[in-house]
């Protein structure tokens, strides 16, 4: 599986991870870092990164020819394993017809029905690439529809890079140790408050002695600091006070749309939000994300409306076959699987960290899951201890010595497909998860 390029640059090797380690040394000649995303590069968790040949199921397999079992699956997409046969065969029947055509398709608005249909709450969408594009987007419009200028966010939660929201932004930042990036400008970043994940009454507050506020843009379920769901009522009352405050409410669902429910988080929290941002398993691994809502918001968008957005790329045939193949491998049916599956998983992880006497806690929702080490799980940024990163750094690499690959980050969340529903698998998880947990 090691392309010839590959073949050529590397040296003869003995170590487990040799070949990853010297092509990682190439990369860092020729990108910043040596890729392409900064949490990629194990930063957050010491050493380099594996360099990932080919993947199928639940599995992965590196330039080493070492084999794991995966848990970050692509941060999210692959939510049917890697290499699904209906996606692999829905992107090459389209590819054969072209890759792009910068016109529309039927497919487009095959998947935007596809998705309109689970969520109540999206009368209309707009197709994108990527959920930077998706987050920055809705806020423009969430903008040009109130003709307000500030926006709302919460602390540890990530939007994407756009400058607004790249401050006191988590998830990548974090695990770089910064908290705000260089090349911001203040005047941007002023623009932008910052609020506690699961905290009203800070909102309340702010949205009392502040009459400017557009939009209030938030996880429902917080990944990016390691998979914390809301507290009790949360999102009801957040819910309540946009609408008492004129506030468009968006919930940036990049990461849990399509994947923790059929309908998404809001589905499992009985809440409707005014704009929503998918992204991820809405494009079954290929770059596609996606923002939409209300008609009467989405009808300021250009051609329409006065509100400008628009992309060479969006809605590219190639990625919106693979969202299409996706999703119609999920019904209803098929998340409960998901979290029957996840919740056998979870009890394993406690199971061998108890058996062991490590404090850990553990939260879950649907497909969803994110370790702590400390005694209980954080219910906002500022909750996540320094005891817990550093621990979570030698679970790591004790994991992927044994063949399981978790997030190297202690801020991200890890994720299941329906792959991973396989007694084979779930007993080599068992075993490697119990070798792991001796080491610590």
């Amino acid at each position: 599986m090691i392309p010839e390029f590959a073949q050529q640059k590397i040296k003869q090797h003995k170590g487990r991870y040799d070949i990853s380690k010297q092509l990682f040394e190439r990369a860092e000649q020729l990108m910043p870092g040596g890729v392409n995303s900064p949490v990629r590069a194990f930063n957050g968790v010491g050493g380099h990164p594996i360099f990932i040949a080919g993947a199928s199921g639940p599995i992965v397999q590196d330039m080493d020819e070492n084999q794991y079992i995966d848990f970050v699956l692509s941060w999210g997409p692959m939510i049917l394993g890697h290499a699904h046969p209906h996606v692999i065969k829905s992107v090459t029947e389209r590819l054969s017809l072209g890759t792009s055509f910068g016109a529309p398709t039927d497919i487009e608005t095959y998947l935007s029905d596809l998705i309109c249909t689970r969520h109540e709450s999206v009368e209309q969408l707009r197709l994108v690439n990527s959920g930077t594009e998706a987050t920055m987007s809705a806020i423009r419009l969430a903008r040009g529809y109130t003709g307000k200028d500030e926006i709302v966010k919460c602390n540890g939660c990530y939007h994407g890079h756009a400058d607004g929201l790249l401050v006191s932004a988590g998830s990548g930042l974090a695990t770089g140790g910064k908290p705000t990036s260089a090349g911001v400008p203040a005047d941007i970043a002023k623009l932008t408050h910052v609020i506690e994940y699961n905290d009203t009454e800070a909102l309340e507050a702010l949205f009392k002695s502040n009459s400017n506020i557009a939009c209030f843009i938030v996880e429902p379920v917080a990944g990016n600091m390691g998979c914390i769901p809301p507290a009790e009522d949360y999102l009801q009352k957040t819910r309540q006070l946009c609408d008492q405050y004129g506030v468009v409410l968006i919930l940036d669902e990049v990461m849990t749309g399509c994947r923790v429910a059929y309908g998404s988080s809001q589905e499992i929290y009985g809440i409707k939000a005014d704009m929503t941002c998918f992204g991820k398993v809405i494009g079954g691994g290929l770059p596609l994300a996606a923002y939409g809502g209300k008609k009467e918001i989405m009808q300021h968008l250009a051609p329409v409306g006065k509100v400008y957005q628009a992309g060479t790329l969006s809605g590219n045939p190639l990625a919106v076959s693979a969202g299409c193949a996706t999703l119609e491998m999920l019904p209803k049916s098929a998340y409960d699987k998901l979290t029957q599956t996840t919740t056998r998983y979870v009890k394993m992880f406690e199971k061998a960290l108890s058996d062991k006497g490590i404090t850990h806690s553990i939260n879950q929702v649907g497909s969803m899951f994110g370790i702590f080490f400390q005694p209980e799980a954080p219910s906002n940024f500022t909750e996540i201890s320094t005891s817990h990163v550093e621990m979570y750094k030698k679970f790591f690499h004790a994991l992927l010595d044994e063949g399981v690959y978790i997030a190297p980050s202690a801020y991200e969340a890890c994720f299941m497909s329906l792959a991973h529903d396989d007694e084979a698998i779930e007993s080599m998880t068992q075993q490697a998860v119990e070798r792991a947990v001796q080491k610590l």
